[in-house]
């Protein structure tokens, strides 16, 4: 296997506020609050457009070889910038089968427009077969190719009506499903400075999704019963010799669930 399973977990980019919207003067929280109220006028709901959100964590579950991690890119230090550049270098190097929950939706447009602002170049990323043949058939872009693999979109048909939250498909399935958080909590734990909370949280849901694209892989016979059972067996051994607490909590809660 060669799968490369992310997520992110924004803020409001109160900078690009103050631009868009002539918001110069206020504080951090009043842009944000400004941005909100705006959107909602707009739309009806808060949830901002995906030019207006920075990233502030991408974590991974990495599965290459005979190796298996999940982390998140860079450190707590690490700008936007330095953590969109670590994403692209690892599709550079390995160029895995990318796999995310509504990262079709969500998570990629925003790494589009964050990249855009910061100017971080990514050739590989954006190949569809100018250079590289092989991409004509299997591109990162492609809504139908495999090589990013949004299992939300997948699972539901691509429609619209029949898409499903991660959390729920997740504990139907047995699994943890969200855990410390939610993306609506990561704004106040932001400006709480838990940086590291958000991490551990953006975690535990590319853990939950692994969790279900390996179950889709066995679905589709990628993964025979045997090989299905030991691909969750390397992640209870990866948990269990853990030393972060979110991750032996994920563990407990996992068999706690009793999943299959």
């Amino acid at each position: 296997m060669n799968v490369m399973v992310f997520d992110i977990e924004t803020v409001p980019d109160v900078e690009g506020g103050r631009r868009v919207y002539g918001l110069d003067g206020l504080s951090d929280v009043d842009v944000a609050q400004a941005m909100y109220q705006l959107r909602m006028a707009k739309t009806g709901g808060d949830f901002l457009a995906h030019h207006l959100h920075r990233i502030v964590a991408i974590s991974v579950v990495f599965r290459h070889a005979d190796q298996l991690k999940v982390w998140s890119l860079g450190d707590l230090d690490s700008d936007e910038s330095e953590l969109l550049r670590r994403f692209f270098d690892g599709l550079d190097r390995y160029t895995p089968t990318l796999v995310s929950w509504n990262g079709g939706g969500f998570d990629l447009p925003v790494i589009h427009y964050r990249a855009l602002r910061h100017g971080v170049p990514a050739p590989r990323y954006w190949e569809v077969g100018d250079d590289d043949r092989e991409f004509r058939f299997n591109n990162y872009l492609n809504r139908f190719h495999w090589l990013h693999t949004d299992l939300m979109d997948v699972l539901s048909g691509y429609q619209g009506r029949a898409v499903a939250p991660l959390d729920e498909v997740a504990t139907l399935l047995g699994l943890p499903g969200k855990m410390g958080m939610s993306g609506a909590k990561v704004w106040d734990a932001y400006q709480a400075g838990d940086l590291a909370g958000i991490r551990d949280y953006c975690e535990t849901d590319v853990l939950n999704t692994y969790l279900v694209y390996l179950r889709f892989e066995y679905l589709r016979g990628h993964l025979g019963a045997e090989a299905y059972a030991a691909e969750q067996a390397r992640v209870r051994d990866l948990l269990g010799t853990a030393e972060a607490a979110h991750l032996q909590e994920f563990l407990k809660a996992w068999d706690a669930n009793g999943a299959d």
